[in-house]
């Protein structure tokens, strides 16, 4: 009797929901709306925090690919002589570059200004907020925008260090690489990514693909390193004095904290947590493991043995060539952009750089100014709508054709225009700057400086105690 009483109950309370809820819908719609509201807030929320950290991490990430990653890798390719002033230069970079953003750097690349350099409205972060500017990223503060950025302004000079490794002042390279990121990297960073730049995908008159810096990071940096190396001249001895790294197991750490932080600096830069950010991350991987292949096949038939240095360098190279194509591109196509740069970028240091003699220490050029090249010219291939439309939607609308492969072979054009765009502002930059530097303080140390190594003769002290 009790149970079926229960049940007669629950069929009755159930019979006057329907009532009920009539009754009270107009009292209750204001609420409603409200809650939804809410809801909808709360979402944005969610997404925002989820974007922002994912942001941050990245940030994070690139800086380490700086120090400790690049300062390791470079450190180790040098003489026992030359570690710490090797290791200094990137350290310089973080600190000297951090601040010349804040000032001026950040403003001059993502102001407000003309096609080729941004305005003064960001001066000193002058209006750069805790929240989003829709201009770039609309779900995180402007500030994680401006640090992740900061990331990329640091490692971009370092990378040229690798070029002038063993022979230049710490004060001419303090100077000269202070200037470069001012007046070379911030006009090519509003280039391709400020709004109005002339290279800027959406809506710029030559309209490049870059999703993460082939032309404003690798190839500025490779070019300029290239100008530079062969302006300060060779190294004493070289190429018949024999200089071999002085430790691989640095240099083989650097060059897999570099293959680490790189995820923040490819899928960062989907600036976003979102799928696009994944397609990028397994596109980076992806391509530097196959471009570890790629050249150490190529060095396997070149010297007869595969080496250390070797695939850590063909995975640097793969990183390289498969940043302006990360964020556009299928996994297939990534692997592909990667064995095609380790087999390249190979040939580079091992026949281009011998035939023409110039002294490129640790192959900044070779590596990065090569494989920049190379990859900014197979984003124009490979690009497809599928993964990123970067061009918009037609009237009807579907995704306007991203690269070649996908029937937009003008493409290709743009992308050779922006390459050459950065080569040349890269080349006339860094030799006025050299000039100029090279004139007020000199650039390169004495021979007796050389001799004795940059860590005693710029800073002394040394890497290694060996007398303790």
């Amino acid at each position: 009797m009790c149970s079926r009483s229960v049940k007669l109950s629950l069929v009755s309370v159930a019979l006057c929901l329907p009532t009920l809820a009539m009754a009270q819908t107009p009292a209750s719609a204001p609420a409603t709306q409200a809650q939804v509201a809410a809801l909808q807030q709360a979402v944005q929320n969610a997404q925002s925090n989820a974007d922002n950290a994912w942001m941050l991490v990245s940030a994070a990430l690139v800086l380490l690919m700086t120090g400790p990653g690049l300062a390791l890798f470079y450190g180790g390719l040098v003489r026992r002589k030359n570690i710490l002033g090797t290791m200094m230069q990137s350290f310089a970079m973080m600190g000297l570059v951090t601040i010349l953003w804040a000032v001026a750097g950040y403003s001059l690349a993502f102001g407000h200004g003309n096609f080729f350099i941004g305005g003064f409205e960001h001066l000193f972060l002058r209006g750069v907020s805790l929240t989003p500017n829709t201009d770039y990223a609309a779900t995180i503060p402007e500030q994680t925008y401006m640090v992740y950025q900061l990331m990329f302004a640091i490692i971009t000079p370092a990378l040229i260090t690798g070029a002038f490794a063993e022979r230049m002042k710490f004060s001419a390279m303090a100077v000269f690489l202070s200037l470069w990121s001012l007046l070379v990297y911030s006009p090519m960073a509003h280039m391709v990514w400020g709004v109005g730049g002339l290279l800027n995908a959406n809506g710029g008159h030559i309209p490049s693909l870059d999703f993460a810096g082939g032309t404003v990071v690798h190839i500025t940096s490779g070019v300029s390193a290239l100008v530079t190396a062969i302006y300060l001249g060779k190294r004493i001895g070289y190429p018949h004095t024999n200089m071999p790294p002085h430790s691989m197991v640095l240099s083989f750490i650097g060059a897999c904290l570099l293959w680490v932080g790189w995820f923040g600096f490819n899928a960062g830069s989907a600036l976003g947590s979102g799928s696009l950010a994944t397609s990028a991350f397994i596109n980076t991987h992806f391509a530097a493991a196959s471009a570890a292949l790629g050249w150490t096949i190529a060095e396997w038939i070149h010297n007869g043995k595969p080496t250390a240095l070797g695939a850590i360098s063909g995975a640097v190279a793969g990183l390289v060539a498969i940043t302006p194509a990360s964020g556009f591109v299928q996994p297939f196509p990534a692997l592909l952009i990667g064995l095609i740069a380790g087999a390249f970028c190979s040939m580079m240091v091992f026949k281009v750089k011998s035939f023409f003699g110039y002294d490129d220490s640790l192959d900044a050029f070779g590596v990065h100014g090569a494989g920049g090249t190379l990859g900014a010219i197979l984003t124009g291939i490979f690009a497809t709508s599928a993964i990123n439309a970067a061009f918009g939607k037609d009237a009807a609308g579907n995704p306007v054709a991203t690269g070649a492969m996908d029937g937009h072979w003008g493409q290709l054009l743009n992308q050779a225009a922006g390459v050459a765009i950065a080569w040349v502002l890269s080349i006339v930059g860094t030799l006025v700057l050299l000039f100029i530097v090279d004139k007020v303080i000199g650039l390169r140390v004495s021979a007796e400086d050389e001799w004795a190594g940059l860590d005693l003769s710029q800073h002394g002290e040394e890497g290694y105690d060996l007398n303790s």
